[in-house]
């Protein structure tokens, strides 16, 4: 009799371990309390599914906080890798033009079809609107949603790849946490977020507007370039992201959360300084509209930078090329389009297999390591959920 293997959530990761041990002819039956699968897939995926994102292995690497931890399975299981079994589904791979793999359709429902099409084929059985309410050693309490009828089922494995908490609605809740001993989760925060700051009302006909071309950084070391746009709650864009990890580490030290820009970053503080200087003749508006700094800019100056300087160019020039926000937080974590935090490495074995209770592996956003946007979050998540199918598949055949 073949063996019984649960996997809890149908998300990319899950489907990627339902996909490697399907393939070895075990009994695979994914758990997914929505009543369809993969729907934050399916969400990211509106815009255009961005999968992953085609640039040497080495420097994708490098864009996770975890990443020697990550680095077997994702030099594995590749951009490369993706866009080769992609075709295999029959989704052709686009490239666009900074490198970010796309399907040519850019849609994710096609390739979310028939990828769920092959599994079943493949004898994978899915149980939608089904809860799992409790684990134990390789029990798992689940309740049908459907009929409301709780049942206890037994099995050789379970892997869980029930996602973080951010996008709860979506299926992604967290409370699988409470299977788990406290200590072994780093808690979870948001990432990939907008970032908060209490603007005065003066600032409200700028909502909405976007800073161009500014250089952000928490140390100087992680200087980024790109656009910011400022919102009715603070600052959000991809270069805001990009200073998540920084921004982080301020908080978990115990320090203020300060973003540092750069307003001006194509010109030094001399060449702004001297654009700046107070004439006679203009208003002030007027010579720091001829310098470059007006709109967003020179209403996040007025904002931020004590009036008693405007006049003085040479301290104001040093201001606008170093000037520090003092955020008050991240946006809800709900909003965040990930989460840093999850389960902490030291409490599984290389198979991606929880020491404490050696039926049960992990996969997924569940685990603690971090990306930015770009394709990275979701070329990590099949990758160690291929990992993790792969773990169960040795676990089962040492204890067969």
């Amino acid at each position: 009799m073949s063996k019984r293997i649960a996997i809890v959530g149908a998300g990319p990761a899950g489907l990627m371990a339902a996909e490697v041990l399907s393939q070895q002819h075990y009994d695979v039956h994914v758990y997914e309390q929505k009543p369809s699968a993969a729907r934050k897939f399916l969400m990211a995926g509106k815009t255009g599914l961005n999968i992953s994102h085609a640039e040497p292995v080495e420097q994708f690497i490098q864009r996770y906080d975890q990443a020697e931890w990550l680095a077997p399975w994702v030099k594995r299981w590749d951009a490369a890798w993706i866009q080769e079994w992609m075709q295999d589904l029959g989704i052709e791979p686009y490239i666009g033009s900074s490198g970010r793999v796309f399907p040519t359709e850019m849609k994710a429902a096609p390739l979310l079809r028939a990828w769920l099409k092959r599994l079943a084929e493949q004898g994978v059985q899915f149980h939608y609107r089904h809860q799992v309410t409790q684990l134990k050693q390789n029990q798992l309490e689940l309740l049908d949603l459907k009929t409301d009828e709780p049942r206890t089922e037994l099995f050789d494995a379970i892997i869980l790849a029930c996602g973080a908490v951010s996008w709860s609605k979506l299926g992604s809740d967290g409370q699988w946490q409470a299977w788990l001993q406290t200590e072994e989760i780093e808690p979870f925060q948001a990432s990939n977020a907008g970032v908060e700051y209490p603007w005065s009302r003066f600032m409200q006909p700028i909502f909405g507007q976007p800073l161009k071309r500014v250089a952000a950084w928490v140390e100087d070391s992680d200087k980024t370039m790109g656009d910011i746009v400022i919102s009715h709650y603070g600052l959000e864009s991809g270069l805001i992201y990009k200073q998540g990890r920084g921004l982080r580490e301020q908080v978990k030290r115990g320090q203020p959360m300060q973003l540092y820009l750069d307003l001006f970053p194509d010109q030094n503080a001399a060449q702004l300084a001297h654009k700046l200087q107070p004439s006679k003749k203009q208003s002030l508006s007027n010579v720091w509209r001829k310098a470059g700094l007006e709109g967003a800019k020179a209403a996040l100056v007025r904002e931020l930078v004590p009036k008693n300087i405007w006049q003085d160019a040479e301290h104001l020039a040093q201001q606008i090329k170093q000037l520090m926000v003092p955020l008050q937080g991240f946006r809800p974590i709900e909003e965040a389009i990930s989460c840093a935090g999850g389960v902490k490495r030291d409490v599984l074995t290389e198979h991606l297999q929880l020491k404490s209770n050696p039926y049960v592996f992990l996969c997924g956003e569940m685990l603690d390591w971090d990306a930015p946007t770009g394709g990275y979050l979701l070329t990590a998540c099949m990758a160690t959920g291929r990992a993790a199918g792969e773990g169960v598949a040795a676990y089962l055949s040492d204890s067969a």
